[in-house]
């Protein structure tokens, strides 16, 4: 029982490490400079180019996932009324929200909450002295 479990580990093993070796020939989307830069600056550093081109292939595939949860939630949401059916547009574009992110990211564990922007406020474009304090 225990040479098969050797076996089995030493296979799992030898998959590692020609999946490292693999790393070495793969250029992966987000470049090895800003993930350095960003492992830099959580204190982490490794000289060793396989596990930042890891960690770019693990960040690549968050964010792959991320963008495909929002695209399925901007999908999801109502299209607002066309008032002239006759100015309607041929091609339907998607437009991804703040919403769409926001709901996408919740799902992978990320609380986003972006800032209300100063034309959100029920203030905006008053005259400082009509308004009311």
């Amino acid at each position: 029982m225990n040479s098969s479990s050797g076996e089995g580990r030493h296979d799992d093993d030898s998959a590692l490490t020609e999946f490292l070796a693999s790393l070495m020939d793969y250029t992966p989307t987000i470049p090895d400079e800003l993930v350095e830069h960003y492992l830099s600056r959580s204190g982490f550093h490794c000289p060793d180019l396989r596990l930042t081109r890891l960690v770019a292939v693990a960040a690549q595939k968050f964010i792959s996932e991320v963008a495909s949860d929002a695209l399925q939630h901007c999908k999801a949401r109502p299209a607002p009324p066309v008032k002239d059916k006759s100015k309607q547009p041929k091609d339907k574009r998607l437009v991804l929200t703040m919403e769409d992110l926001s709901k996408a990211l919740h799902k992978h564990g990320v609380n986003l909450k972006h800032q209300e922007y100063f034309a959100d406020s029920p203030l905006t474009g008053m005259d400082p002295s009509s308004r009311e304090e």
